[in-house]
């Protein structure tokens, strides 16, 4: 009897210690799998939001790719990440993602999901991870500066030079000639400033738009006379070149003319100091559309701002500038592109129709990096005539703006980046009747839409339309009332 029991406490003890140890090995294998590493996990997320600027060559102050690299920095990712939508966040791109539309075309932001990883990776001692989980490694080249992709023409205005600690400086710059040989509808355009800049951690860059020289350009293509003289009336307009940029695509179906023989003009070149003596010049990337290429809709240059009764209070936040224009034709918006100064933290689009008064957009906003948003094929907004356009200007002239260098002064509209502007420079084209019948008719096919389906900015997308009737049409049904 006591053999018997000593061997079943035995055989017991022996089950026992073989179930805890197969269980600490299995949550042991548990909890490998979830943990977060940088091969894995972290990797994939740079890689697709920021190596482009953070390499050796590239824009940022770091290069974030290998992992020796990267590790040293993981507290200041978690940091810039989980500034979302405010001034200083990486990648820079300021959308806020719980109001409004949420489609929008070469959006390198971050999910929640990845910003929580970034951060429990931060958190938990940056582990490394297996090399065999990481992806390919991306292959960099001068081509990777054009957000949009490589340009099928690069047209370089000349080279200035902007010493350390002088002031602000406004004017003309020299005019190029693009080289162009035939007329060509253009898909995007994107300008780049290329400078001799030490762009490393530690060489100081501590100014608004640090990294660059030109705080904008506003220009455009004309055809010169044999004096070297503008020919009048023959400019095209181009959006204006501000630091940071990103590229501006344009609609599928209204590309931007570049006329063959064309020169690159500008009266209304904006330098500022960025504490070094810095020599620099702009490139300028067109993406050309098809030879046989048509645009089907016109381009729409709406004035939507306030450069007049700007008036910003000293020593106070969450100032509100407003700003409105009716739109006299079918419009889409292809981009929605805030334009403020030093104290602006964000800006909301509104379309008013009728009784509705709907939010498109509101982003925030960051001096170093402007941004314009083109909005995704099947989300840019589809407004009839008459809506009016809206924008809200939020201004923080406080002390917890760091932008700003003495927030006792008040602001009132200018061209210095202490002063300010207040703008939405985004691209707009105008539609027809039967233009603005077919796109409500392609959206509704694509998104599947019924008649109880709503599409932010598309107030008339889920309405049941009424077929124009032609004037044909409305003669006849006259002579038959008339008859009757």
């Amino acid at each position: 009897m006591r053999m018997n029991f000593a061997k079943s406490f035995l055989n017991a003890t022996v089950y026992v210690a073989t179930f805890l140890s197969f269980s600490a090995i299995a949550i042991a294998a548990s909890a490998q799998s979830t943990e977060i590493t940088f091969h894995k996990d972290i990797e994939p997320i740079l890689q697709r939001s920021c190596q482009n600027c953070h390499r050796d060559g590239g824009a940022g102050p770091m290069p974030l790719v290998s992992y020796e690299q990267v590790a040293p920095y993981a507290g200041l990712i978690e940091y810039k990440t989980g500034l979302r939508d405010k001034a200083g966040a990486m990648p820079p791109w300021y959308m806020e993602k719980d109001v409004g539309i949420q489609e929008y075309k070469d959006d390198p932001s971050l999910s929640e999901e990845e910003i929580s990883a970034i951060s429990t990776w931060a958190r938990s001692g940056t582990p490394q991870g297996n090399i065999s989980d990481s992806p390919e490694p991306l292959v960099f080249d001068d081509s990777l500066k054009w957000g949009a992709g490589e340009p099928d023409l690069i047209v370089k205005t000349e080279p200035v030079t902007k010493l350390s600690g002088t002031p602000d400086w406004w004017g003309e710059i020299p005019s190029v000639p693009t080289g162009l040989t035939e007329d060509r509808y253009v898909k995007s355009v994107e300008v780049v400033e290329v400078n001799d800049v030490d762009n490393q951690v530690g060489t100081g860059r501590e100014t608004v738009g640090g990294r660059y020289i030109f705080h904008h350009m506003i220009w455009a293509t004309a055809q010169m006379n044999e004096s070297g003289e503008r020919v009048p009336g023959l400019s095209i307009p181009w959006p204006v070149h501000e630091v940071g940029r990103n590229a501006d695509i344009f609609d599928e179906d209204a590309g931007r003319l570049l006329k063959a023989n064309s020169w690159i003009v500008s009266d209304s070149v904006h330098l500022h100091s960025n504490g070094r003596d810095t020599t620099g010049h702009l490139e300028i990337g067109f993406r050309f559309h098809d030879e046989d290429y048509e645009p089907k809709y016109q381009s729409a240059f709406i004035g939507l701002g306030n450069g007049v009764d700007i008036s910003i209070a000293g020593n106070q936040s969450n100032q509100e500038l407003h700003a409105y224009t009716v739109l006299e034709q079918h419009t889409k918006i292809i981009t929605f592109e805030p334009h403020l100064h030093a104290p602006g933290e964000r800006m909301c689009l509104e379309a008013i129709w009728g009784y509705t008064v709907e939010t498109l957009s509101c982003v925030g906003y960051d001096h170093n990096w402007v941004r314009g948003y083109p909005y995704a094929e099947n989300s840019a907004p589809l407004l009839p005539k008459g809506t009016i356009l809206h924008i809200v200007g939020y201004m923080n002239n406080s002390e917890t703006n760091p932008n700003v260098p003495d927030p006792r002064n008040w602001q009132g509209s200018g061209n210095r980046s202490v002063t300010n502007m207040f703008i939405d420079l985004g691209i707009r084209v105008t539609m027809t009747d039967d233009q603005f019948h077919e796109a409500m008719e392609e959206r509704r096919q694509a998104l599947d839409l019924g008649p109880n389906d709503h599409v932010i900015g598309c107030p008339l997308c889920g309405a049941p339309l009424v077929a124009p009737i032609s004037e044909e049409e409305v003669d006849n049904n006259n002579e038959v009332a008339n008859n009757d």
